[in-house]
């Protein structure tokens, strides 16, 4: 008797093992989903292993094997590597192997049953030649021996009639096939360039040293892009394949466009704003040999590659890499792991390269390739706006003169602008001014932002939606005031001040259709539109010859964070904003404007000077206790009844109080999220495996204890506030 012993679809612990089913008379191996009875239900499952078992060993079972009811794939889905890689995954983040195969998969490939079924397409093909044909069905079948294959709407449109008439006689015959990705015939038409001495040091070093990884530390428009297409050619010409990685969908379109005008259409694409059917697709060219380059966001390092010969992760310090739901991994752990087994290079590349990477650089453990100078030599001019002066002396607090004065000459020069404000919606406040109450989101405890293009307020963080109130709930006052300010209010006031400009926003608002980063950036890049107004999303990575300003407002906002990483973040995000000035012959500028002009992180992103803000961080971070010299494990524990939050954290306390290797922080009461309480524990220690032995102790507690809320280990959390 054969045996399949499958991981079913419900990713919790308590079932995060194997159940065994009968698979006699099924095709069935490693890897494969089948649908299967669970109790009462019908659901899908994931084969870890079949096996052969005698008729004595089936007797010895003390319950009754039931057997699968249907096998969904003829081939497994994954390979032995992704296979190990999932179970790899589930010990390091604690969280059931399921999870793992369903973060790995695509939407239509996951082992649910909520996935949908591949798409299918009818076509026809020739198939034989009998006698007695008329001479147009002659002419047809010809047509149809020459032509091998085609869909059947085109057959139809063609043939008509005679087309039908063939396939009653069995002349042409119709089948069904998968659709597949049209890959595009385009030829490679961009120029190849030449490398300056910086960039050739690279390309040698990535090449041509023993080290696996290589962090390649660039300033903004020191020419990085021109490196990975270089490597990316070195490792096709070793039959190598090359994945690339962008932290944000807004990047992906310029990369995309890089990468297809050096090599062709034969890329896959692989993002976020792909739908389930072309996401499959992607996958399947990846799986099918058909390509041998992929550039796409986190997912698609998950892509099955099976001769990988290079990985790239541009702004590998972006925190967009973090995965902060369901199974918390990061992008740069997964592509280490899969650069060991495949022997391929990893390059981890940025003009402000996260402290650990950075770190682990000095320390010998990466290879450190420096690229300090931009290709035309020049950085753009940095000016600091104190906006507490700018205010005193009455000028707006939305945006000082100076910044005014100089969008105002970039516009007469036929020149562009980018204004970053981190802040999407009109403002961020709904406040009374009688009694002070703030509308917050029911759901989150946070405040409520208006959008005032809907007439709504929005909760930014579990999308919530309400109208917005004539009274205040507390005072019954009709006194509001909406205080601070979003992208919206902010083009609003450009577009009085400068009536004639051309103004595109990006921010989550106005980004949510397919195709809209691509689009308007493409718009911007041909100069219609005037100024390019943004979130974050067009801070980095972005490459526009004719900008020559950057106007930076609320340039202090990160640094009011109540998290420990607050001054890399805002150091982070004003240096790549600043890199996005001056990129071709004009000289660039860089306005900041900020409450607090002082702070090291703002004073070290206006000189560009990387090397005296690691120094300084690094010092508080030794000083603090926080990584890179700690490791940080986070345990979430969740629910509607804040009491049962409460309750499992206690139990995680009582466990790991009397652990001498480890710093326990908590349990700390943090704001609502979605309608849950949360209640969390924080670990601090030197050792990460002694953590996370003592991370998994407590989950195992928490599941035998059957304790009602709901616990989230967050290994290396990215924010703590």
């Amino acid at each position: 008797m054969k045996l399949a012993h499958v991981f079913i679809e419900h990713s919790t612990m308590h079932l995060d093992r194997t159940f065994s089913y009968g698979c006699d008379g099924f095709t069935v191996c490693r890897g494969m989903r089948v649908v299967v009875p669970f109790g009462a239900k019908i659901i899908v499952g994931f084969v870890e292993r079949v096996e052969e078992i005698s008729a004595q060993e089936a007797a010895a079972y003390d319950f009754e094997i039931k057997r699968i009811i249907r096998v969904l794939d003829e081939e497994p889905l994954l390979n032995e590597e992704l296979f190990e890689l999932a179970n790899m995954m589930a010990k390091r983040y604690i969280v059931p192997r399921i999870a793992c195969f369903q973060c790995i998969l695509p939407a239509k490939l996951k082992p649910r049953s909520t996935a949908k079924c591949r798409k299918l397409e009818t076509w026809v093909r020739y198939e034989k030649d009998i006698a007695s044909l008329t001479k147009k069905q002659q002419v047809v079948l010809e047509a149809m021996k020459e032509a091998k294959e085609m869909l059947r709407t085109t057959y139809y449109q063609m043939y008509k009639s005679v087309g039908k008439k063939l396939i009653s006689l069995g002349c042409v015959t119709v089948f069904e096939r998968e659709a597949q990705a049209v890959l595009g015939c385009e030829e490679p038409s961009g120029p190849v360039f030449d490398l300056n001495a910086q960039q050739q040091h690279a390309v040698d070093a990535v090449l041509h040293h023993s080290a696996m990884v290589t962090l390649l530390h660039g300033v903004t428009g020191s020419g990085k892009t021109e490196v990975f297409l270089h490597l990316a050619k070195a490792m096709r010409e070793r039959d190598k394949q090359v994945l690339i990685l962008v932290p944000e969908i807004s990047l992906t379109p310029q990369m995309i466009a890089r990468v297809k005008q050096r090599f062709g259409a034969q890329v896959a694409i692989y993002h976020s704003a792909l739908n389930e059917q072309e996401k499959y697709e992607q996958y399947q060219l990846v799986k099918k040999h058909q390509v041998d380059i992929v550039v796409g966001t986190r997912s698609a390092v998950f892509m099955p590659f099976d001769h990988l010969g290079l990985i790239v992760m541009d702004e590998e310090h972006d925190t967009s890499y973090k995965q902060d739901r369901g199974v918390r991994y990061h992008c740069r752990d997964i592509a280490l792991q899969r650069a060991k087994i495949h022997q391929a290079k990893l390059v981890l590349a940025s003009a402000t390269p996260s402290l650990e990477s950075y770190a682990r650089a000095h320390k010998g453990i990466y290879q450190l390739v420096e690229m300090p100078k931009r290709i035309n030599e020049q950085f753009p001019q940095v000016k600091l706006v104190e906006m507490r002066e700018a205010v005193k002396k009455k000028e707006s607090y939305l945006m000082s003169n100076a910044l005014l004065d100089a969008i105002y000459t970039r516009l007469q020069r036929k020149e562009q602008v980018i204004l970053l404000l981190n802040r999407r919606g009109y403002t961020p406040i709904l406040r009374c001014m009688e009694c002070g109450y703030v509308q917050m989101c029911p759901n989150c405890e946070t405040a409520m932002s208006y959008h005032k293009e809907e007439g709504v307020l929005k909760c930014h963080i579990c999308d919530s939606v309400m109208p917005v109130p004539t009274h205040c709930p507390s005072c019954h006052s009709a006194a509001w005031r909406y205080m601070g300010m979003g992208t919206q209010k902010l083009e609003e006031f450009i577009q009085i001040k400068f009536p004639q400009a051309k103004i595109i926003r990006m921010d989550a608002d106005t980004t949510h259709k397919k195709h809209a980063h691509e689009n308007y950036l493409r718009d911007f890049g041909k100069h219609k539109a005037d100024i390019l107004l943004g979130t974050q999303m067009i801070a980095k990575g972005l490459d526009f010859e004719n900008v020559t300003l950057v106007g930076i407002l609320n340039g202090d906002a990160l640094l009011n964070r109540s998290d420990y990483r607050s001054a890399e973040l805002c150091y982070d995000l004003l240096e790549q904003a600043c890199g996005r000035s001056g990129r071709g012959e004009k000289q660039g500028e860089v306005i900041i404007q900020a409450y607090d002009t002082k702070h090291y992180a703002i004073q070290c992103a206006a000189h560009h000077d990387y090397k005296t803000f690691f120094k300084n961080e690094m010092n508080y971070r030794h000083l603090a206790g926080y990584p890179p010299y700690t490791y940080l494990i986070s345990l979430t524990f969740s629910h509607k009844q804040e009491e049962l939050a409460y309750q499992g954290a206690q139990l995680a306390f009582s466990l790991l109080k009397a652990k001498s290797e480890v710093r326990v922080l908590g349990p700390t009461a943090l704001h609502k999220l979605r309608g849950e309480c949360r209640i969390r524990i924080l670990l601090k220690g030197k050792q990460e495996e002694l953590l996370t032995a003592y991370a998994k102790d407590v989950y195992e507690q928490h599941l035998y204890k059957k304790q009602k809320a709901r616990l989230d280990i967050d290994l290396s959390p990215l924010y703590l506030d």
